[in-house]
């Protein structure tokens, strides 16, 4: 197969690859709708009873029914509590492919916990949902072949705790994305963004809720040497001056610095949150599919001039396997972490676009799997990202 060929699509109408490949996420899209009504239900259960980090067992209860009792009977083989209490993973894959030596592995992640005081204000049942609905419409429409497709595994991981402590983090350290080729997700937020530049977090987060946005509650201490200030002060450190000083420049440089930079004196933790690597060919892909259904993306500079959405431990996923985490509008222009954005993550209004971007998830996917040089260009960003951030972090 020569580079930039596509791998032919049984069973598909028309004459060329494109055109069945076309028809192939088509019947992703409608596979999605005709699980629209449960998959509503699920964000609806999800938002009416919200649920803590790593507190979320209404939610996993939910989610685990949910595709234990997926049609046709038994499709999905679901683990509840994986190494986690309130996280899962449900896996499926077409006949014939535990035979196969390396199938390609896509990864499909839903959150679910919610804010103290205000419950849904970050949308996370719609993340549930996306990734659920992302996974259902690649399933259905890879079973619509006659022939067996590429060999293939989709699994979708249920990753608690995003809001404080890092679920995947956790999972990240027990081997939960180890052999995941791909990763998929979207965040419900303002606008229609294929990337947002989250930074990096320190664990210890203060939460000032409702209204408030989270900032990192961060320590810096200043260690002086204590001398005689008449006889021999060149003995001494002053730590008071230090501080006085480090802010000071601080000061006066910000307004030099660009909306993505940051600056800080952080005592590392073991569940940082680490920047989102962005994979510029899967970004593409993603926009390019998105378009097709009507969805308009903000551009590039005005992501990037809009700021950071924030952090997430999804940047921790982006340092260890290729993904993306685009954000989606929800029909309102309300801001996250308030109480308007839990009415409208609730709101029957959000399904439509919630269901939009699942299919956008869904089509990129199937590319992914029909594209073969789509995915080598997307590992090809992986590894020349992580060699970037390497020597971002020795030269700074």
């Amino acid at each position: 197969m020569s580079p930039g060929e596509e791998r032919p699509v049984e069973g598909g109408a028309g004459g060329g690859g494109a055109s069945e490949l076309e028809l192939l996420k088509l019947r992703a899209a409608e596979r999605i709708d005709e699980a629209a009504e449960r998959l509503g239900a699920l964000s609806r259960a999800i938002w009416s009873a919200p649920e803590l980090a790593y507190e979320e067992h209404r939610a996993h209860g939910v989610l685990t029914r949910f595709f234990q009792s997926e049609p046709p009977a038994a499709s999905w083989t679901v683990r509840p509590h994986y190494h986690l209490a309130t996280a899962f993973r449900a896996e499926w894959e077409p006949p014939g492919v535990r035979s196969a030596a390396s199938p390609l592995h896509l990864g499909f992640l839903c959150e679910y916990d919610a804010l103290p005081g205000i419950g849904h204000a970050c949308g996370h049942n719609l993340i549930a949902e996306v990734g659920a609905a992302a996974a259902l419409g690649v399933k259905g429409a890879l079973e619509t072949l006659p022939a067996p497709p590429p060999p293939v595994k989709v699994t979708v991981l249920g990753t608690p705790a995003e809001e404080e402590g890092g679920g995947k983090i956790d999972l990240i350290e027990a081997g939960a994305f180890k052999n995941l080729d791909v990763v998929f997700m979207a965040h419900p937020s303002q606008e229609n963004a294929a990337y947002l530049p989250d930074v990096a977090e320190h664990d210890d987060i203060e939460k000032k809720i409702p209204n408030d946005v989270l900032f990192p509650s961060v320590t810096v201490k200043y260690y002086g040497k204590a001398s005689h200030a008449a006889a021999y002060p060149w003995e001494g450190v002053n730590a008071l001056d230090a501080a006085v000083l480090a802010y000071n420049n601080l000061s006066v440089l910000r307004q030099q610095m660009k909306p993505t930079w940051r600056v800080h004196e952080i005592k590392g933790e073991a569940h940082d949150y680490y920047n989102v690597l962005p994979n510029k060919s899967l970004r593409k892909a993603y926009i390019e599919n998105g378009e097709k259904l009507g969805i308009e993306f903000i551009s590039e500079e005005d992501a990037v001039l809009n700021g950071s959405s924030g952090s997430t431990d999804f940047g921790n996923v982006s340092f260890v396997v290729p993904g993306i985490h685009p954000y989606f509008y929800i029909g309102s222009d309300a801001l996250n972490h308030t109480e308007q954005y839990t009415e409208a993550a609730g709101s029957q209004e959000a399904q439509f676009y919630t269901l939009r971007t699942a299919k956008a998830l869904a089509m990129t996917a199937l590319d992914v799997i029909f594209k073969p040089e789509l995915l080598e260009r997307i590992r090809e960003d992986f590894k020349w990202k992580l060699q970037e951030e390497e020597f971002l972090n020795r030269v700074e």
